[in-house]
């Protein structure tokens, strides 16, 4: 067949088949549950696989360490904050989930005899944890034996994680969303204690789309004719600014137009004139703009002299910054035409009126690209927003995980290393803090990292899939009942230890509990069917720190996993 034969000359064309028919299948829902896109590609590409396709080459490396070290990237300056301060409570309950996942994973392992590729995969879909597949296929490479029999753990791998990962999904969904509530109290308290939190929290919000944005914006821009009885007579825009200020507002003039001058539009100082019947532009926070400045003039449309660019751009306070406060430092000279939209500490935005800013704080600042180089410069480290990607920076970060990856420790007759796997995703997590701590370097776009995630993590899966499509039937009928089985106990059991622990030891409020299960279980699909359940999204507090850590975590307990089942 004409399409076959195409398929085998060229097996990339396989690869982009499988995505592309993989991320349209895990698309689909079913009472608000999809399969999941990484689960998708495997079975399409084992279907796939069924045409004896040769998809071999450094491809799958490549991909999944491109998709190890965006991951470490993404998740490395909250990984790291996290071991201090108030989340470190929550750093160490995802510890304890990861342990509990390990240990009953090893303990089924050795109970029904699985060997090293069997545990892995089956650890990996129970938990739902993708990328322990591609660092347990790097691991099992790495020990010793007959190539036959090396390939053969190997190829287990994706048959078990495709067999357990399916329930593992909606084990999860089933306990968090139902058997959770009702081990808490019932369904009713637990809603009834989120809406109490809901209260006295700011709105949490886990939509990324980027098609949406809010109605509010902090930061105004408004044109007024300066036709105000104070202004009868020529006023200095520094004068017009210190009128604002008297009455405890900060507002700035930002441009002018000339009654007599048709349409000019001039950028001003604070020596410039304005006479009566000027057209001026004014910037300021929301909340200050909103009285009535009849005094000054009039508001008008403005199409005109609003009509300029103005930039947001993200700002990290430097250590050696000294704490003052929002008003004291929107005095500065250097702030001269430029508003803090918000402020970000800890992951968590607030509102800037009224507070301090402090070394390692993110400051969202809005106003024209010259004023804001300059308050930059005198605050810290500026990240501009971007399109551009740092491939110098992913190219050596990824090479430098890989030789560190390769070191190994001999522990009795068994050789131990990250592999190249462990290595690019440790590699991440620290450039990805250090870019947070001086934002000079080592752009990533969000828009690239979710290409980078998405494409690397499910291009290794597909050809992972076409690869093993041969041999998945045999394998699945040889360790089919056994591997269910094991799946079964590794989703409910830690998951529902997890849910006893968090509310009775760490006594996590209920919502914060289910968030934290939901994060150390690195499913999503348990975190949305607990925000459904409870009508809230309360829950996603819990969630970020937890996933981070057994985002790291559960990759090198994998790793272990395969050392501890060889030996």
């Amino acid at each position: 067949m004409w399409f076959v034969e195409a398929l085998r000359h060229t097996p990339a064309l396989a690869v982009f088949l499988t995505i592309g028919i993989g991320f349209w299948l895990g698309k689909l829902k079913f009472k608000g549950i999809a399969l999941g896109t990484v689960t998708s590609v495997l079975i399409v590409g084992v279907i796939v696989g069924q045409l004896d396709i040769n998809v071999g080459g450094p491809l799958k490396t490549v991909s999944f360490l491109l998709f190890l070290f965006c991951i470490g990237y993404s998740v490395g300056p909250q990984f790291f904050k996290s071991l201090r301060g108030d989340g470190l409570k929550e750093v160490i309950f995802a510890v304890v989930v990861c342990i509990l996942i390990f240990a009953t994973a090893l303990g089924v392992s050795l109970w029904l005899g699985l060997n090293p590729g069997q545990a892995a995969g089956m650890m990996a879909g129970a938990s739902t944890a993708s990328p322990v597949v591609g660092a347990a296929e790097d691991t099992v490479r790495s020990l010793s034996g007959t190539p036959e029999v090396i390939d053969a753990m190997a190829a287990a791998i994706p048959v078990c994680y495709a067999m357990t990962y399916v329930f593992g999904t909606l084990g999860a969904v089933w306990l968090l969303g139902y058997v959770g509530p009702a081990m808490m109290g019932g369904i009713d308290k637990v809603k009834a204690m989120t809406r109490e939190l809901e209260k006295t929290l700011s709105p949490v919000n886990s939509d990324n789309d980027p098609a949406s944005f809010t109605a509010c914006r902090p930061v105004a821009f408004r044109a007024y004719m300066a036709d105000g009885e104070w202004m009868s007579e020529a006023r200095s825009v520094a004068a017009i600014e210190e009128k604002f200020a008297s009455s405890g507002h900060r507002i700035t003039v930002e441009r002018i137009k000339r009654a007599d001058n048709g349409d000019t539009i001039y950028t001003v100082t604070p020596e410039t004139m304005v006479y009566n019947g000027d057209i001026i532009a004014l910037a300021g926070r929301r909340e200050m703009m909103v009285n009535g400045y009849e005094w000054l003039g009039h508001e008008v449309a403005g199409v005109d002299i609003l009509n300029f660019q103005v930039e947001d751009v993200d700002v990290t306070v430097a250590k050696n910054f000294k704490e003052i406060s929002v008003h004291e430092l929107m005095n500065q000279g250097w702030m001269t035409g430029v508003d803090i939209k918000r402020i970000v500490r800890n992951d968590t935005p607030i509102n800037p009126l009224g507070t301090t800013v402090m070394p390692g704080d993110i400051l969202e600042l809005v106003g024209m690209k010259k004023c804001l180089d300059r308050a930059a410069a005198n605050i810290g480290y500026a990240d501009p927003r971007t399109l551009t990607t740092d491939f110098v920076f992913i190219g050596i970060g990824i090479l430098l995980g890989g030789l560190l990856g390769a070191i190994a420790v001999k522990i009795g007759a068994v050789s131990v290393s990250l592999g190249s796997s462990g290595g690019a995703l440790v590699s991440g997590l620290i450039l990805g803090w250090l870019r947070s701590k001086r934002p000079v370097f080592g752009s990533i776009p969000k828009a690239s990292l979710w290409v980078f995630n998405n494409l690397g993590l499910n291009m290794y899966i597909a050809v992972i899939g076409i690869a093993s499509g041969p041999s998945f039937i045999s394998s699945f009928n040889e360790v089919g009942p056994k591997i269910f089985i094991a799946g079964l106990i590794v989703t409910l059991v830690p998951l529902f230890l997890a849910i006893l622990i968090g509310h009775k030891i760490f006594k996590f409020h209920p919502a914060v509990t289910l968030g934290c299960c939901a994060g150390a279980r690195k499913t999503t699909a348990g975190l949305g069917a607990v925000q459904e359940r409870l009508g809230s999204s309360v829950p996603a507090l819990g969630y970020t720190i937890t996933y981070a850590v057994s985002n790291t975590l559960l990759i090198i307990l994998g790793i272990a996993l395969v050392l501890l089942t060889s030996i």
